[in-house]
C-alpha cells in the first residue's frame, strides 16, 4: 500500500497554483495546508483549492505535515529551508534552492544529521520528451556528445508578471530564474560541469512594468545581469555554449542542440515536460522522433492551442517522497540542485572577474525515469 505524505506549501504566490492544481495527480502526497506571511494571500489560495490556511509558524509545528514545499522568493529559500529541517520535516524547494554553495552545504549537513530528504525544482527534465532524449543519448544513437548550444532568450518578465521586481535582483535574472531548467537538463543528459567562462551585461538600468496589476506603469531597477554568454566544459569533455538574455525581442535559436560524433539531437524547451524531438544522422538529415508512451509527456494543458503542453509539476517531489526510508537518491536531489547553482553562480562570477572559473561541486547524472517508473507515481 502506498504511503501518503502530508504536504504543506510555504508561499502563496503565482507558482503555488501549479503545485496545488497538480498535486492530486500523484498518489503518495496530499496537500493539507498553505502558509504565507501575507495571511490574506494564503486564505485566498486555500479557499481556491480546498486546503487549510496557516501561518508559517503553525505549519512548521503541524504534525500532519511531513514535507514542506518552499515557494518563497529566492533570497528567502535558504532561511526557510533551514526552518523546515529544524522542524523535523523534509523539504522541497523551488529553484534556485540556495544562492551560494556555502548555503547549500549547510542545508546538506543539516539534512544528513536529521535523516531528512531535501529536493529542488526544476523537475521538467523528468518529462516524457526529455527522458526520451536521455534514452537516445544513452543508446549511442548519436555517438558521444562533443559539444552543444543552449539559448534562453526573451524580453523579460515585466510584460506578464504583476510583481516582477525580484526577477531583476540578485537571485533572479535569466541565469538564476530560467537557467536552472537548462543547466539541470544538461547535467541530466550529458553529465556534470567542470569549468565555465562567461561575459555578462545588461541592456537597461530600469525596466518598465507593463503587465496588468497594481505595479503597471512603475519601473524596477536592474541589479543583476540580464545578458549572459558562457561556455561550459563538461567533465566528459563536451563544450556547450549558453546564451541567456532578457534583452531580446526575437531570435531564431533552438532551445538545446547537442552535437554527437554520429549526429545531432534537438532537445525541446526544458521549461516544459513535452516537446518535439529531432535527430540527424552524420550527414545532417533530420528526422522527427515519434513520441514514446511516457505518462509525463501526455499533454494536459492548453489543449485548445496549437502546441498543447504537458505539465506534471510535483513529479520531482513525488519521486523524492518515494525515496524516504530507502537508500535511493531522489532524481531532483540536493546534490544535483547544488551543482546547478554552483555552475550558474560561477558563470556570473566569471562574467564579473573576466576569468574562467572551476566548479567546486559535482554530482551524478540522475537516474533515467522510465515510463513504468513514472506511471507508478500516478493515481
Amino acid at each position: 500500500m502506498t504511503k501518503v505524505y502530508g504536504v504543506g506549501i510555504m508561499g502563496a504566490g503565482n507558482i503555488s497554483s501549479a503545485y496545488l492544481k497538480l498535486a492530486p495527480l500523484f498518489k503518495n502526497m496530499q496537500v493539507r495546508a498553505i502558509a504565507d506571511l501575507n495571511g490574506e494571500a494564503a486564505t485566498s489560495r486555500a479557499k481556491e483549492y480546498g486546503v487549510g490556511a496557516q501561518t508559517p509558524e503553525a505549519m512548521l509545528k503541524n504534525s500532519e505535515i511531513d514535507v514542506i514545499v518552499n515557494l518563497t522568493i529566492p533570497s528567502a529559500h535558504f532561511a526557510v529551508t533551514k526552518d523546515i529541517l529544524s522542524a523535523g520535516k523534509h523539504a522541497y524547494s523551488e529553484k534556485p534552492f540556495v544562492l551560494s554553495v556555502e548555503e547549500g552545504l549547510q542545508i546538506k549537513a543539516m539534512a544528513e544529521q536529521r535523516g531528512l530528504k531535501v529536493g529542488s525544482a526544476p523537475d521538467t527534465f523528468l518529462g516524457g520528451s526529455h527522458q526520451q532524449a536521455r534514452s537516445i543519448i544513452d543508446s549511442g544513437k548519436i555517438g558521444r556528445i562533443a559539444s552543444g548550444t543552449m539559448h534562453i532568450m526573451g524580453r523579460g518578465m515585466e510584460h506578464w508578471h504583476p510583481n516582477p521586481e525580484f526577477f531583476y535582483q540578485p537571485g533572479g535574472g535569466p541565469m538564476l530564474d530560467m537557467g536552472p531548467y537548462y543547466i539541470t537538463d544538461l547535467i541530466h543528459l550529458v553529465g556534470p560541469i567542470r569549468r565555465v567562462t562567461a561575459l555578462t551585461g545588461k541592456a537597461k538600468e530600469e525596466r518598465l512594468v507593463t503587465a496588468d496589476g497594481p505595479n503597471k506603469g512603475t519601473s524596477v531597477k536592474v541589479n543583476t545581469p540580464t545578458t549572459i554568454h558562457a561556455v561550459l566544459e563538461c567533465t566528459n569533455g563536451a563544450l556547450v555554449t549558453l546564451g541567456a538574455s532578457w534583452d531580446v525581442s526575437s531570435h531564431g535559436h533552438h532551445n538545446i542542440e547537442l552535437y554527437g560524433t554520429d549526429g545531432t539531437l534537438y532537445v525541446p524547451n526544458p521549461n516544459f515536460f513535452n516537446g518535439e524531438l529531432v535527430v540527424t544522422d552524420t550527414i545532417g538529415t533530420k528526422s522527427t522522433i515519434e513520441a514514446w508512451d511516457h505518462p509525463f509527456g501526455i499533454a494536459n494543458e492548453d489543449l485548445d492551442k496549437p502546441i498543447p503542453r504537458a505539465n506534471y509539476r510535483n513529479a520531482g517531489l513525488s519521486d523524492m517522497l518515494d525515496t524516504i526510508g530507502t537508500s535511493r537518491k531522489p532524481r531532483c536531489d540536493l546534490d544535483l540542485a547544488l551543482h546547478a547553482v554552483d555552475v550558474m553562480l560561477s558563470i556570473l562570477k566569471s562574467g564579473e572577474i573576466g576569468e574562467a572559473v572551476s566548479i567546486q561541486t559535482t554530482c551524478e547524472r540522475p537516474d533515467a525515469f522510465t515510463p513504468e517508473q513514472a506511471r507508478a507515481l500516478l493515481r
